[in-house]
């Protein structure tokens, strides 16, 4: 029943932890923040944890643990809780478009007419453009994923340390191996939820969706962040309740739970309980911390994964947006399918794992090498990815020319051109539209669009001078898609991810048995044990060595008699013989 409470709380907490990384390009988009302000959001979950991860890690273990895991998940569910509020708290999202939803488009304002008069904008600098942060409720965001963060510290410790104290050593891996099938479809499902959300606006109910110009595949694009998170606040609340239930201690699994146990786990319990009591539950804190510190296989261990961890972490995070960016796909899609490719191969690869070592009994040592060559085999795979990129969408004015002709990104661009001068567009405004020559253009202006027909994002601009084609020289609203070779380059990127996530998870079983049984729970109990052994032979030393001062009266005594006979006996060699026989007639006298 605990393995089961527990892998509810890593399907709930993995859940809101997936969904936050892929929904962080919906938040830079509501907020208009730069790149470097969502990683500090995203990171400030390892500030919130690593706040009380060593605290709760070595004291949790001295108190009721099963309870602390459920305030945990309740905490958790508070931060997500905090996260969703930004929406209910600022004003509708707008974005950036030269076309008013609101107006009846008979002006046709956005179009290219050569009697406007407008003061054409100079396009800026590059190394000049700063994002200007419009709205400070981006903090509201970043404080619920550091209370989050606070949160999920004792799950993973405490829930581990509780199974390993009371389950049989052969069976552990396979029950963190179904704990790791939690962490696989909590992120299923939020990537799930994640691509729902992302396909609803922001302002769903509160907006036309009718008057909109935008698709979900448009970068201006931004999805239904916020329901998630009240999803996830009320998961991670559920999650919490079967905790408190649960007792301090069980049974060790195997052993026969009789009158007789039951009477020693009570005597152990008081003499436990007294123990604390009388030295203090902080006395072995700082010898326990130094003995850690001075371990040179648990530093490695630690700084490893330290620079392991944060390869993976940059790649879990802009995953979603590189996909987009690469792909020309939607948040959405790139979500589902990296859900879709990646996580039954990390589900197979744990159970897999779990087995192997069930199976085999393999000990520490094998762990450690297994997980060193399968996870240098993942990481030497990683390489082939970069053989799987697609070239720059081709936007006329900024990668290629207005014929056509691909430009290096470092020359300087002419946005305008003979095609669009005379029709006074806005330079800098990103308002992009497909050519049906298979061209983006900025706007419908600067593709030279003279009309349009219908509204919304059905909308369709004709006599287009800039687009040379064949065709009618028309234009719809959003980018064009990219070719089949990209389409072919994608596919071989998501098969070789899901062969990349299978030995990933593959080697980070063993890796995680070696840092908990060699290492985490039983550096402590070696290295006080071994130093029994030099304390041995001290006794054995001072058993031969009479030290000054250190003798009571008892063994005075017994060297004086021993003394006195000896003084006797060498008196006994010089005595005659009539004395002796004068002494032995008065003895008998």
């Amino acid at each position: 029943m605990f393995l089961l409470a527990t892998a509810c709380a890593y399907i709930s907490k993995s859940l809101s932890g997936t969904y936050m990384s892929s929904m962080l390009t919906q938040i830079e988009r509501q907020f208009d923040i730069p790149t470097a302000i969502v990683g500090l959001i995203n990171g400030s979950f390892e500030i919130g944890n690593l706040l009380l991860i060593i605290f709760v890690s070595y004291f949790g273990t001295k108190l009721h643990r099963p309870i602390m895991i459920g305030a945990g998940c309740g905490v958790m569910g508070l931060g997500c809780f905090i996260i969703s509020l930004p929406h209910f708290l600022m004003g509708r999202y707008e974005y950036e478009t030269t076309i008013s939803p609101s107006s009846n488009l008979s002006s046709n304002s956005f179009l290219c007419l050569g009697n406007r008069s407008q003061t054409l904008l100079p396009t800026p600098d590059p190394a000049e453009c700063m994002k200007e942060i419009k709205s400070p409720m981006w903090i509201y965001v970043m404080v619920g994923n550091l209370i989050r963060g606070i949160g999920e510290t004792p799950i993973m410790p405490l829930g581990i340390s509780y199974i390993e104290d009371f389950a049989k050593s052969e069976n552990s891996p396979l029950y963190i191996g179904i704990l790791k099938i939690g962490m696989s479809i909590g992120p299923l499902i939020g990537l799930l939820l994640s691509t729902f959300c992302a396909n609803i606006y922001v302002d769903i109910g509160s907006v036309n969706t009718d008057d909109l110009t935008i698709t979900p595949t448009d970068t201006r694009w931004v999805g239904a962040w916020w329901l998630g998170f009240l999803i996830c606040a009320g998961v991670n609340v559920l999650s919490s309740i079967p905790f408190f239930f649960f007792p301090k201690t069980l049974a060790k699994e195997g052993l026969e739970y009789n009158e007789d146990a039951t009477t020693s786990d009570k005597e152990e319990k008081q003499q436990e309980k007294a123990k604390e009591e009388k030295h203090g539950i902080t006395k072995d804190f700082l010898p326990f911390m130094k003995s850690l510190l001075c371990n040179p296989i648990y530093m490695l261990f630690i700084l490893s994964s330290v620079i392991h961890l944060n390869s993976v972490v940059i790649i879990l995070t802009f995953m979603p947006k590189y996909m987009e960016q690469q792909y020309g796909k939607s948040t959405a899609e790139t979500v589902f399918l990296i859900g879709i490719y990646t996580l039954p191969s990390v589900f197979v690869g744990y159970v897999t794992c779990g087995l192997i070592m069930k199976k085999f009994k393999i000990t520490i040592k094998k762990a450690a090498y297994i997980a060193f060559w399968v996870s240098l085999t993942e990481h030497l795979l990683f390489f082939f990815f970069f053989m799987m990129a697609c070239d720059n969408l081709p936007v006329a004015g900024l990668t290629t020319s207005y014929e056509g002709i691909q430009q290096p990104l470092y020359e300087d661009h002419k946005v305008l051109a003979d095609c669009n001068t005379r029709c006074s567009c806005l330079n800098k405004t990103w308002d992009p539209v497909c050519g049906d020559n298979g061209l983006s253009y900025m706007s419908a202006c600067l593709a030279g669009c003279e009309k349009s027909v219908g509204t919304g994002i059905n909308m369709v601009f004709h006599n287009c001078s800039c687009i040379q084609s064949s065709g009618s020289s028309s234009a719809v609203l959003g980018l064009c898609n990219k070719g089949p070779d990209c389409t072919v380059k994608l596919q071989y990127f998501l098969i070789l991810l899901s062969i990349g996530s299978f030995i990933y998870a593959l080697a980070t079983l063993h890796a995680y048995m070696v840092f908990l049984r060699y290492i985490y729970l039983g550096l402590s109990a070696a290295l006080r044990g071994s130093s029994y052994l030099p304390a041995i032979f001290i006794l054995k030393l001072m058993r031969k060595v009479q030290l000054p001062g250190e003798t009571d009266s008892l063994e005075t005594e017994h060297a004086e008699m021993k003394l006195t006979e000896k003084e006797s006996e060498c008196m006994d060699v010089h005595r005659s013989p009539e004395v002796e026989n004068g002494r032995e007639l008065k003895t008998r006298l």
